[in-house]
């Protein structure tokens, strides 16, 4: 007798299983379906002739509160946290949902928890959970900083050998002496490499603050340089001495060159 039942619920099973040509055929025939991320469960009626679900509308009690919430019943309570993130201020980690004097999980679904147009439901702030966000938060942000710190800090001495590279070459071109235009352009270019870098860099606070300083730094050598692209613009080269004596004796009178030449 037991074998008879036990031939006859594998035979079943799978026919089940044969009935359709797609991959998981045999899940649908019994009314199981996958879901994303590979959870088996109960089939829902998705068929292209079934009447579309409407919404329903759900109350939820937060503190004082209460919000009207229209939703579509196979909507998961971790969905609907997130709706509400928006009306209550709290994240949906921080959250607890509770139907029928029962905590709800994120996973499970409204109407699978019986939940119809009309239904009330509680919020509840999970402070465990918040202040274990806020310490994993703080965990990350000083993680961040602390990389951050430590870029900067590769950073400045490659800022602080470039000034005196700008340094040098302003005293030169001040003092009348003209540069070449491929330095003042590098100069330019290793700079802005240097801005970059330091655009790059993530961090608050402090740390923020020491970037702020050293962009402005960059940003000010910048500007030092393109004043220095005019100022040697308008310098003059200084021609060797026999180059001016060659021209200037170009413009003498024919007289006056014999008599150097003579004296000489």
């Amino acid at each position: 007798m037991l074998k008879s039942k036990y031939s006859k619920t594998a035979g079943t099973t799978m026919a089940a299983r044969q009935g359709s040509g797609n991959e998981g055929g045999g899940y649908e025939a019994v009314g199981w379906e996958f879901r994303p991320g590979g959870m088996l469960v109960q089939k829902r009626n998705s068929d292209r002739n079934s009447v579309p679900v409407s919404k329903i509308k759900v109350r939820v009690k937060h503190g004082q509160s209460c919000h009207e919430i229209s939703i579509s019943p196979q909507t998961s309570f971790g969905e609907l946290k997130k709706t509400l993130a928006g009306q209550t201020g709290l994240h949906p980690q921080d959250q607890k949902s509770a139907y029928k004097d029962k905590e709800r999980s994120s996973k499970s679904f409204l109407d699978v928890a019986g939940m119809k147009d009309g239904s009330k439901m509680v919020l509840i702030e999970d402070s465990t959970s918040r202040e274990r966000r806020v310490f994993e938060s703080r965990k990350i942000e000083k993680s961040l900083d602390s990389k951050a710190s430590i870029a900067i800090a590769e950073i400045r001495p490659q800022i602080d050998k470039l000034a005196k590279q700008v340094a040098t070459l302003e005293i030169e071109i001040y003092g009348g002496k003209k540069a070449e235009e491929t330095v003042l352009s590098s100069l330019i270019e290793l700079l802005m490499t240097q801005l970059l870098k330091l655009d790059e860099i993530v961090a608050e606070g402090d740390v923020k603050s020491q970037r702020r300083e050293q962009v402005r730094r960059v940003q000010k050598y910048i500007e030092t340089l393109d004043r220095l692209k005019v100022k040697n613009a308008a310098n003059k080269v200084k021609a060797p001495l026999k180059y001016k004596q060659m021209h200037s004796s170009e413009k003498m009178p024919f007289t006056a060159i014999h008599f150097l030449l003579r004296g000489s």
